[in-house]
């Protein structure tokens, strides 16, 4: 390796020392993100940002095949709405940010700004809805909101962030409960297909579901330091904000009613995610399907005759086909930019010299496996295809692997204990079903229970912290 390129590995702290500074190295030395002048709140740069509108530009292809539209709602909610829903704003309490001036002026009624929509949003189907033929109301917005939360980490937690929020009417609340697991299933697809990332998918406990909620269902996936990562959410409100916001409507009988609601969504905490399932000891590896750049080609000896123009047109031939970037700064060493696109995640890179050139080949490099092999130039782009292809099913496959060996079957608390101690992860458990067993867990070791899976496995007959008679089986984990 040479040394300008172990300097800048050198410059990224090892996972295995320090997650939580290996995170902050990445994200910073990739050029994903800067700190802004107000405290907790990011700056998301131009490949940060890419990373997300590669995201959102699948889920939204995805949203729209569901039957789903989007809309954009105001930031600022008065403080009259949030109060309607007595729950929801005890939740939401301690994290609003307040509006109490325009301009000079004290406003006559403080303004939030938003933490989630559900308010605003209800207020505005109240007004809009009047029969059972103006549903199913099936709406979505991709919008920022605002949460003043006191520790945060960029894409993780942060005061605001980026998201999507659906929300739906319902007649019925099979229909609710149907749209709930949907989406649901459209964010585990998400997570798997797009962004290589396994998740467990089940139910919330009534202690850690979302305020208002009848019901949340969640999709989590585990972080290479052991610690789970909620990804993305969906609830089914039932009739909680439609009664508190007086949403009704004439029914097939002529009756009025309330109907079934429902919301979910993912944020650019997914972003989080992927940085720290995929990455490693070199910076980031990203997923060809939300890649910026998919492949990158570097010119070896670009001052030799054709090396330049040999590099340029296999560049306009991949273009039209893959996200490209042809690296062709001349202020830089090859081995400098290897290093450079390693770090930045890049699943492929294309080199071309002068001997290769002779030889009518190109060497190709994975990312995610390290691995180099040569291609004829008439076959480069077939090859970059299938190459694209092998990364992004690996990348799953390693990461499932991962989780696998970092999940636990427990039938004791002191094993819990020193698991969660020593080798973090999963652990699956059978659970009372009681809030205070589950409580007392938390206090004791930092776990929470991150969802009652949808695949259920008998483990045993008893809680391990408790004794009592179990039937359900849960995952705890510590989390983000």
């Amino acid at each position: 390796m040479a040394k300008n390129q172990k300097q800048f590995v050198e410059e990224i702290t090892p996972m295995e020392v320090d997650f939580a500074q290996w995170y902050t190295d990445v994200i910073k030395k990739t050029d994903l993100v800067d700190y802004s002048p107000v405290k907790g709140f990011m700056v998301i740069k131009h490949y940060g940002y890419a990373i997300w509108e590669n995201i959102q530009a699948y889920m939204d292809r995805r949203f729209k095949e569901t039957g789903h539209k989007n809309m954009y709602f105001p930031l600022l909610i008065p403080e009259s709405l949030l109060q309607k829903e007595a729950e929801h704003v005890e939740g939401f309490a301690p994290e609003v940010a307040w509006v109490t001036h325009g301009g000079d002026e004290e406003l006559a009624e403080r303004l939030c700004v938003r933490p989630t929509s559900e308010t605003i949003i209800c207020s505005m189907y109240a007004k809009w809805l009047s029969s059972y033929r103006d549903l199913p109301f099936l709406y979505n917005q991709w919008c920022n909101v605002v949460r003043w939360e006191k520790s945060t980490r960029p894409f993780l937690r942060t005061s605001e962030f980026l998201w999507q929020e659906g929300h739906t009417l319902h007649e019925t609340y099979d229909e609710a409960q149907e749209e709930t697991l949907k989406m649901l299933n459209v964010y585990r697809e998400t997570a798997e297909n797009l962004l290589a990332m396994p998740v467990v998918v089940g139910r919330k406990t009534d202690r850690e579901k979302f305020a208002g909620a009848y019901a949340t269902y969640t999709m989590e996936a585990l972080m290479h330091d052991g610690k789970a990562l909620q990804a993305g959410t969906s609830h089914n409100l039932g009739q909680h904000f439609t009664k508190a916001f007086e949403i009704e409507y004439q029914d097939r009988e002529g009756k009025q009613q309330h109907p079934y609601h429902t919301s979910w969504g993912v944020s650019t905490r997914l972003i989080g995610g992927i940085i720290m399932v995929h990455g490693d000891n070199r910076g980031l590896s990203l997923p060809p399907g939300i890649a910026p750049i998919q492949a990158v080609i570097v010119p070896i000896a670009a001052h030799k005759g054709g090396v330049n123009e040999a590099a340029a047109k296999i560049f306009e031939e991949l273009k039209p086909a893959f996200r490209m970037e042809l690296d062709d700064r001349e202020q830089y060493s090859p081995g400098w930019k290897f290093n450079e696109w390693e770090m930045k995640g890049v699943p492929l890179r294309i080199e071309i010299g002068p001997r290769d050139l002779e030889q009518e080949q190109v060497v190709l490099f994975r990312r995610d496996t390290l691995e180099k092999e040569t291609c004829s130039l008439s076959q480069v782009k077939q090859r970059v295809g299938e190459l694209l292809e092998a990364i992004q099913k690996n990348l799953l496959e390693k990461a499932r692997e991962m989780r696998d060996q970092k999940t636990h079957v427990v039938h004791d608390e002191e094993t819990f204990k020193r698991i969660m101690k020593e080798t973090p992860g999963f652990v699956k458990a059978m659970w009372c079903g009681d809030e205070d067993c589950e409580e007392r867990v938390k206090a004791e070791t930092g776990a929470t229970i991150r969802c009652i899976p949808f695949e259920q496995e008998k483990l045993g007959d008893t809680c391990p912290f408790c004794a009592k008679p179990a039937e359900q089986m849960v995952y705890y984990a510590k989390a983000y």
